[in-house]
């Protein structure tokens, strides 16, 4: 598809901060909700955060909650991950993904998918 562009990925060690940014300029849809997705080697890929595109409702995994922070701005059709306190167990690759329709839940039912942006947390 590529209408969603990952990009700030890194190594960093544990404690610190990066900031993700996700680019869906090139979208050729409606966006009801923008979400963050992770997957590390061997295992299931898991919901991370997720924000509504209109109203601007966030929704967190319990294991990011108060660590990270997903946000968005409309006109540049952006949305970023601002991840603070990174623990090794946030290794994985980073997915932004999109959805057209309202749900809900908010971990479930993502249309479009980017490739992917690699998150690394050494101890």
């Amino acid at each position: 598809q590529g209408q969603l562009v990952e990009s700030g990925g890194g190594l960093v060690q544990a404690g610190g901060s990066l900031r993700l940014s996700c680019d869906a300029s090139g979208r050729t849809f409606n966006m009801n909700a923008m979400g963050w997705f992770r997957q590390a080697p061997g295992k299931e890929r898991e919901f991370v955060a997720a924000i509504t595109w209109i109203g601007g409702s966030t929704y967190y995994a319990d294991s990011v909650k108060g660590r990270f922070t997903i946000s968005k701005d409309n006109a540049k059709n952006m949305v970023y991950l601002q991840m603070n306190n990174l623990k090794p167990e946030d290794t994985a690759a980073y997915y932004c993904a999109a959805r057209t329709r309202y749900y809900t839940n908010y971990d479930v039912n993502y249309n479009y998918w980017g490739q992917g942006t690699q998150v690394t947390v050494s101890s």
